[in-house]
């Protein structure tokens, strides 16, 4: 009669062997049947390998189980390939299938040993192996048993060991909630209950890590290590053991026991004795450990090697540590079981000078109590036994695999020498993945400074740049980054641009920095680890504050580089516990270099474009002098990306007291070039009107000294006038229109008309024959000066000219000053949909109407 079963159906991959082991494990688990999970495992390894490998298809891995008994069940759909049968074959070719390095039969040989029964079933498009494991007879009452332990060698704890018991639905929401869960993760009960375990719980992922957390709370039974958020930040490695149970009224519902990872004694399982031959079968289960690896990438490999490792040695921690490029120092890749203090990347030397903890060789440490090994890693864990082996390549080291205990003396040579087997059959599998993964992160790296250096080369703007380089490095490269600038004249670093990838985070870490000395420049190339934020926090009493909390882990400071002179400092960090990766660090390094020279350049470009605009200002008058009873108002737009001044210009100044000079000119080109005469032009006007020379004088010496340039000179078009308010509201003008566009003015009924004549402009001929030329403006009556840029505008072949011009100012009647200028502006933009590409300045002078009464 068969009382529980489950299934699952693994592609056609390397990697399926891997996962049918685990699910098989977790089933057989979940029912409470630790005594044949080691068999199990073994020849669903095998047959599935079979199905995969050999037969080419799907497996479908089917577990049932039955009164006294297991039946394991592993289907394939290439029922043509047809498998021996040990009965009818001659001994010779049983042992060729016996062959350890054999490809074929092992798997049926090995259900052979093993399995209390097993065969072949065939039907259409399929073919099924199977094998049944007898169910060992339990004395009632007693579930296991082991013998007496000397109080040495038992389990220690490093406190009070605290049990958790969380109760869930059916639903998998919290249903009860302990005070021990509270008091190890320091959640309340209130703020938990109704919430989903997956909320709570940091289930395994990737490849091989067996069912996921839904799937575990369906079984009968399970327990293994996982992880649960802390209430403050941060995970906690717990040991737990679930159990499916019924309500009284016949509801589903879990009960989880929870311990610290480091106290896993407390619910763990003891491990199977292995009675008589058995015992040589141990290395075979640990080469099975490292059997067909295939992983999607090497932390899933790695983790759930060192997850094996320990279980089938019976170790309370395990961890796996990979040399760098160098040869020099040791990683930490993956690991279980240690304390929240040893965190992976950490780095320790390969040589500690010491040749009997050489990591090139096997090593057993019966007691680090009494004789401490050099690795830092196991420095305040606790642990007491120890057993390490190289992972080699070719004779080259490329790593180590280890295994802990509380206990003293848990381990031998003959341990030593199957650990030895499991990494010589798994260090193939680790440096192919590995070098994979370089070769993915050297691809990724390339693309990634490709990308940061087409944005960086995108800006010119300073603060643009900034906020660039952080972006580009977090959360690529860490979690949060600071810029800082060097000041001029060997002025301290000052703090230029802050950001974290939690926004909510960023105001409390850029408070914190302000607070804390800038870091030195030192020197111009290297990475250097930076305590400052972190020792400014611990001064200040921050460091357990809920805005600082998990915050600081481990800083850098990198210099900005830029034409062998330090102009600033990037500094990166990450979270507390978690250290940078070698990698990361020689990538932040060429990142830096990019960045600093697009900083630098934004900086120069900065400088280059304020000090271009500050003499370009300089050029143009500064506010305009009231006039009594005249209204003036000016519009100019210069051509050309950050140029504020170009070839035309306007000047408005005092003469005398009661006269008043105005000029609009246009300078032939335009950018820096033009503006250059534009200054000579403007300066020239106010100092030759200023002599007492009249109009046509003043524009004859301005011509004089435009062809003193020589090869600088340009000829300029330019409407000079000179105004002069009389008593009885009017303005009398006297102007001269050097080769510019004619004035208009705008009569009070409407009518607009030409207010001068064409003469010749300026900085062609030596000897000009000027006149001036006289009009008064009545009350309500307007003067438009424009340059070229107005009247040239075009679209296509059509161009607003002076008949448009006169067109938009008729409308303007009873408009002021401003109002003119304003609609004839607009009037130039709306006409084509380009922007205009010349300069261009409006003028207006209008005498206002006299009030009536």
């Amino acid at each position: 009669m068969v009382t529980a079963r489950a299934a699952a159906t693994f592609e056609p991959v390397g990697r399926s062997a891997g996962a049918a082991r685990s699910f098989v494990r977790d089933a057989l688990l979940g029912w409470g049947l630790p005594e044949v999970v080691d068999d199990a495992v073994v020849l669903v390894s095998e047959l599935v390998t079979n199905a995969v490998v050999h037969a080419g298809t799907a497996a479908e891995v089917c577990c049932l189980r039955e009164d006294g008994t297991v039946r394991i069940e592993v289907t394939d759909h290439h029922p043509e390939r047809g498998l021996p049968s040990f009965a009818d074959v001659p001994v010779t070719a049983s042992e060729r299938y016996a062959d350890p390095d054999g490809e074929g039969g092992r798997g049926l040989l090995m259900c052979s040993a093993l399995a209390e029964r097993w065969g072949v079933e065939y039907s259409a498009g399929r073919k099924t192996v199977w094998f049944r494991l007898a169910l060992p007879a339990h004395v009632a009452g007693t579930r296991y048993a082991v013998p007496a332990t000397p109080g040495g060698e038992l389990p220690s704890s490093t406190g009070p060991v605290h049990v958790a018991v969380v109760r869930l639905d059916d639903d998998g929401r919290v249903l009860a909630w302990n005070p021990d869960a509270e008091a190890l993760f320091r959640h309340p009960a209130d703020a938990v209950l109704g919430r989903p375990w997956a909320d709570l719980a940091v289930w395994p992922q990737g490849p091989g890590t067996g069912l996921g957390l839904a799937a575990t709370l369906r079984l009968a039974r399970w327990e293994g290590s996982y992880g649960l958020r802390h209430a403050e930040g941060g995970t906690v490695e717990v040991y737990g053991l679930q159990v499916r149970i019924r309500d009284t009224d016949g509801t589903p519902s879990t009960l989880c026991l929870l311990v610290l990872d480091t106290d896993r004694a407390v619910l763990r399982s003891p491990a199977r004795a292995l009675p008589g031959d058995k015992a040589d079968q141990a290395a075979g289960r640990l080469d099975l450990l490292a059997g067909p690896t295939s992983a999607d990438d090497l932390d899933s490999l790695l983790q759930r090697t060192v997850e094996r490792a320990r279980d089938l040695l019976d170790a309370d921690a395990a961890y796996v540590l990979l040399t760098t490029e160098d040869e020099t120092e040791f990683e930490v890749r993956a690991a279980t079981g240690l304390t929240t203090g040893h965190r992976r990347h950490s780095r320790f030397p390969v040589e500690t000078g010491n040749r009997y903890d050489s990591a090139r060789l096997p090593s057993v440490h019966e007691d680090l109590a009494t004789r401490p090994t050099g690795l830092a890693l196991l420095t305040g864990s606790g642990l007491r036994s120890l057993l390490t082996v190289p992972l080699k390549v070719e004779g080259r080291l490329i790593g180590s695999l280890g295994i802990a205990a509380a206990a003293p003396g848990r381990y031998d040579n003959e341990d030593a020498l199957r650990l030895q087997f499991a990494a010589d059959r798994v260090a193939l599998a680790v440096e192919s993945t590995r070098l994979s993964e370089l070769d993915r992160l050297r691809r990724g790296s390339l693309s990634f400074l490709v990308e940061a250096s087409d944005l960086l080369a995108g800006t010119l703007e300073h603060e643009q740049t900034l906020a660039l380089m952080a972006q580009m490095a977090v959360p690529t490269l860490a979690s949060w980054c600071a810029v800082y600038t060097n000041g001029d004249h060997g002025a301290a670093a000052s703090l230029a641009f802050v950001l974290h990838e939690d926004e909510d985070r960023i105001d409390p870490l850029r408070a914190l920095l302000d607070k804390t000395p800038a870091p030195e420049s030192g020197p111009t190339h290297g990475v250097r680890f930076w305590a400052g934020p972190a020792d400014t926090a611990r001064a200040g009493g921050l460091t357990d504050s809920p805005e600082l909390s998990g915050l600081l882990g481990e800083t850098v400071v990198l210099p900005l580089t830029a034409r062998n002179r330090v102009i600033g400092l990037l500094a990166l960090g990450v979270p507390a516990g978690v250290r940078f990766r070698q990698e990361i660090l020689e990538l932040a390094e060429d990142l830096s270099r990019r960045a600093a020279l697009a900083l630098d350049n934004s900086r120069l470009y900065s400088e280059r474009t304020a000090t271009s605009q500050a003499l370009q200002r300089s050029l143009l008058p500064p506010d305009l002098p009231e006039i009594p009873g005249v209204e003036v108002d000016v519009y100019y737009q210069a051509a050309g990306e950050g140029n504020e001044v170009g070839g035309d210009f306007y000047d408005l100044f005092t003469i005398r007291e009661g006269t008043y000079g105005f000029a609009i000119g246009d300078v032939c080109g335009t950018g820096p070039e033009a503006a250059s005469v534009t200054g000579l032009a403007r300066h020239s006007l106010r100092l030759l009107a200023r002599e007492g020379l009249d109009a046509p004088q003043v524009l004859s010496r301005l011509n004089a000294a435009i062809l003193d340039e020589g090869s600088r000179s340009r000829f300029l078009t330019l409407l000079y006038g000179e105004l002069t308010p009389r008593p009885d509201g009017s303005t009398e003008l006297s102007l001269v229109c050097a080769g510019h566009p004619l004035p208009l003015r705008l009569r009070t009924d409407g009518q607009v008309d030409r207010a001068a004549t064409p003469q010749p402009l300026l900085g062609v001929m030596d000897e000009l024959d000027l006149t001036a030329e006289h009009l008064v403006l009545a009350p309500g009556e307007v003067l438009l000066c424009v340059t070229d840029g107005v009247t040239e505008r075009r679209e296509g072949l059509r161009m607003l000219g002076d008949d448009g011009l006169a067109e938009v100012l008729t409308g303007c009647t009873g408009l002021t000053a401003g109002a003119v200028a304003l609609r004839v502006q607009r009037a130039v933009e709306r006409f084509a949909p380009e922007p205009p590409s010349d300069d261009m300045a409006i003028l207006t002078l209008r005498v206002p109407s006299q009030r009536v009464g």
